[in-house]
């Protein structure tokens, strides 16, 4: 039997899904693709699915029906619809094509970590990350081809932005670390986080479509609980989430609460503040009620000091948050170093004396390239 029913409403493909998404040929940052001028029926809602079938003379209850088969069952291709007729088929054929991604490449770690290769409809590439640790499994998806910050520490700060990537090509990520994760771990995904290329909150519109769709019982039906967005800090676009009363966990790039300190290592700083940061953080609690989450590097020479530490106990007293202090990952021709223990150690001391919660976490997929800050589309 090619497909089974899984844990989110969606089809498993089992073995199949290796041909589904993948093939065996590595392509560059950039390749030559066919175009066509038919549209994405993905862009399409619901009630446009309708409105077409019934404006050919058919029911539009025929709308509900593909709009299941593309998003709750991820199907790909017009003709594997099997409850609607052949000349349906035909019709939707001429006149929508479905611009899924392909998993080009994958690499695994030694712990079990894949790094995908994902290749867009118009030959642009992005990286996915599936990360497997001992009770569940974590989708890091892409939200930007390239990156529009500058963040001096992260090699996707080193692809220029090429351009943002629509819905679909967010929710395809998740389906198919769903499906590698089957595969290799036999259990479904369970978290999601949107910490791969790209600032999220660059990509707003987008990166919220994505996560309506992974969410609705029309899609993946999956708690928004599970689902983490990491921004570095756009006050006017965190203020946007909380009008939104989003429903999913926020997490904010940090790694210094010093103005000075952070727009060296992360120079669109100088334009977003941290005062201008906080007040935005400020308001997102007030209007959701929920905790954000501060990722921290501690680097030897930058911001191992006394005065970092207590800046960053300041930051934390503005609303409930948690910091993980997370492990560096070095990329090429970068100046930073991991600060040592005893650094990471008196952050750790200080910030739970302040009554403040710390997770240190420790990388995975590091041999591959697939950590946090290494996505890079490196070959």
């Amino acid at each position: 039997m090619l497909f089974s029913i899984n844990h989110f409403g969606i089809f498993d493909l089992n073995l199949a899904f290796i041909n589904k998404f993948s093939n065996t040929t590595r392509i560059p940052y950039l390749c030559n693709v066919k175009t066509t001028d038919k549209k994405d029926i993905r862009a399409l809602s619901k009630d446009q699915l309708r409105e077409f079938f019934v404006s050919n003379g058919d029911k539009a209850f025929r709308g509900n029906q593909v709009y299941e088969w593309l998003w709750n069952k991820a199907c790909y291709d017009f003709e594997d619809m099997t409850n609607i007729s052949k000349d349906t088929r035909a019709m939707l054929e001429a006149n929508f094509v479905i611009n899924n991604i392909k998993v080009d490449t994958q690499q695994r770690s030694q712990d079990g970590t894949i790094k995908n290769a994902v290749k867009l409809h118009d030959g642009f590439v992005v990286e996915s990350v599936m990360i497997p640790t001992e009770n569940r499994t974590t989708a890091c998806v892409s939200s930007q081809v390239g990156c529009s910050l500058d963040c001096k520490f992260c090699a996707t700060a080193k692809l220029k932005r090429l351009r943002n990537l629509n819905p679909d090509e967010i929710y395809d990520q998740v389906v198919a670390i769903d499906e590698q994760s089957r595969y290799y771990n036999n259990r479904p995904l369970s978290n999601i986080v949107y910490m791969g290329m790209g600032e999220p909150l660059m990509n707003y519109k987008n990166v919220l479509k994505s996560i309506e769709k992974i969410t609705s019982e029309d899609g993946l039906n999956m708690s928004p609980k599970r689902i983490t967005v990491s921004t570095s800090g756009v006050p006017k676009m965190i203020k946007m989430l909380a009008d939104d009363q989003v429903k999913f966990n926020l997490a904010v790039s940090l790694h210094s609460a010093r103005d000075e300190v952070r727009t060296q290592i992360m120079p669109f700083n100088a334009k977003f503040s941290l005062d201008a940061l906080k007040e935005s953080l400020e308001y997102w609690y007030a209007k959701t009620k929920k905790q954000v989450t501060y990722e921290y590097i501690v680097w030897k020479g930058i911001n191992d000091t006394e005065a970092d530490i207590e800046a960053l106990v300041e930051f934390c007293q503005a609303i409930p948050c948690k910091v993980n202090l997370i492990e560096y990952n070095p990329i090429d021709e970068d100046n930073f170093i991991q600060a040592n223990d005893k650094a990471v150690a008196k952050y750790v001391t200080t910030l739970e004396a302040h009554g403040v919660t710390v997770t240190l976490r420790h990388s995975r997929g590091k041999d591959i390239d697939a950590a946090c800050g290494q996505l890079a589309n490196k070959k």
